[in-house]
């Protein structure tokens, strides 16, 4: 059977010296022709003679030398060809190849970058941004990543007293004749984004397709801090809470459970490409679109990201800043505590996929009025994606006052006040016990 490394060739083609290319730049392999795809032995014509070329023609296009072999079984030739995983990056016909899975991939962009600087042992945090100096880094950054290190006891209390210099030091983040590493600016920076134009967060939040805008953020600053700030802003405008008490405690509860959401930001920020696009968020009736620049890791599928697996950063020193912040897990545990987080409340786990040339997961949201909503498309099919999003905020809050809902929405008061003038109007909510004291109640959905 094919997999990472094994591939079962039927005949022999010079084009398929990319594979061995393939599998050198990769964890090596064997090569099978005169193989079909279930690994039988269908038998070679001119086997020997390839014994002497298949060597020959990779050595000359690419400098590596396979280990090839004459097989027979039942009467039937073939041959394998083993291949070593070399050190250096291997090109054939300029072209960088790697096995990964059961696939052979062609090397481009940041994937092809993050692979040329890992085969030298560097990742591109860990360059120097000539441009930037210490003027340019924030002091209140060091102070708030010191103090959640030492919350997270990854960090001793004493280190409360470090300057910015040592604590670039001890993250490896500056080199001894003072140079600042890519990794610095964007963790520390008072504006990386001038530095790095791409290093945004982007939110928006999509009506019925698409094309449907109604409102957007764009978040800067540090990345050390913009988790946060994306999730006061999912928060307070894009997404529900529903309210319980423990006790006499009110708690606002996310529909979507708040540590998992962190956690897949957080690694929206660590894992991708500073070289891409701005990281994306895409906020839909019924689902959360969360994209980052930059695949997986070479040799990675979305399969094992879901499973236990070893941890191998796209940009080693952010992950370890995030790490000693206790903001992720240093093990590639934090998928799968992800999943455990949404099997607890019965909602569908997060769907992977890599597309546009980045990483991207769909979060599905925890919302009754949603459901509901399915339902009742008739009855609501005349009212504007605004006037939606205010019926969701009532279901939720029918307390809500009319300038938390144009904060929220991102609306002027005089519109809020029209749109619930319709809404009631109409049969939609329902006033109880007046103004003072009172609450809205969504009736449609009663």
């Amino acid at each position: 059977m094919e997999s990472q490394i094994i591939e079962y060739k039927q005949s022999w083609r010079d084009e398929f010296l990319k594979e061995i290319c393939g599998f050198a730049n990769a964890q090596g392999g064997t090569l099978y022709i005169g193989v079909d795809d279930k690994g039988n032995a269908v038998g070679l014509q001119h086997a020997k003679k390839l014994l002497e070329d298949i060597p020959n023609q990779s050595v000359m296009t690419m400098g590596v030398m396979p280990n090839v072999n004459l097989l027979n079984k039942d009467g039937k030739e073939y041959i394998s060809i083993e291949i070593k995983p070399i050190e250096q990056p291997i090109s054939y016909k300029g072209k960088y190849y790697y096995r990964s899975g059961s696939t052979l991939q062609e090397l481009n962009g940041s994937a092809l970058q993050d692979f040329l600087l890992r085969k030298i042992g560097r990742s591109w945090d860990d360059l120097v941004c000539d441009e930037a100096t210490l003027d340019d880094l924030d002091p209140d950054a060091f102070t708030f990543f010191i103090r959640r290190a030492i919350e997270a006891g990854r960090m001793p209390q004493e280190a409360k007293d470090d300057t910015a210099i040592t604590t670039l030091k001890n993250l490896n983040l500056i080199t001894p004749d003072g140079k600042l590493k890519n990794a610095a600016v964007l963790l520390f920076a008072k504006n990386p984004q001038y530095f790095f134009p791409s290093a945004n967060f982007r939110i928006a939040r999509i009506g019925k397709d698409d094309t449907d805008l109604i409102f957007q953020e764009d978040i800067g600053g540090n990345i050390l801090q913009m988790a946060g700030r994306v999730m006061w802003q999912l928060r307070n405008r894009y997404l529900l809470t529903a309210n319980r008490y423990e006790g006499l405690q009110r708690v606002e509860e996310l529909e979507i459970p708040e540590p998992a959401l962190r956690e897949l930001i957080h690694n929206a920020i660590v894992h991708r490409s500073y070289t891409g696009f701005d990281t994306q968020m895409k906020v839909y009736d019924n689902r959360v679109w969360l994209w980052n620049a930059g695949p997986l890791p070479q040799g990675y599928s979305v399969e094992q990201l879901t499973t236990a697996h070893l941890s191998f950063p796209r940009n080693k020193r952010i992950a370890e800043a995030f790490y000693k912040a206790g903001f992720i897990e240093s093990w590639g545990r934090g998928i799968q505590q992800v999943q455990k987080s949404f099997q607890n409340i019965n909602l569908p786990a997060p769907l992977f996929e890599e597309k546009f040339d980045g990483t991207s997961v769909v979060i599905y949201r925890n919302n009754e009025l949603i459901k509901l909503q399915e339902g009742t498309k008739d009855s609501t099919k005349e009212l504007t994606d605004r006037q939606l999003v205010i019926i969701e905020l009532l279901y939720q809050n029918g307390t809500i006052n009319i300038p938390d809902l144009a904060r929220k929405i991102n609306a002027g008061e005089r519109t809020i006040k029209r749109d619930i003038s319709i809404l009631q109007k109409n049969g939609y909510i329902e006033r109880i016990n007046g103004k003072r004291g009172g609450y809205w109640k969504v009736v449609y959905l009663q």
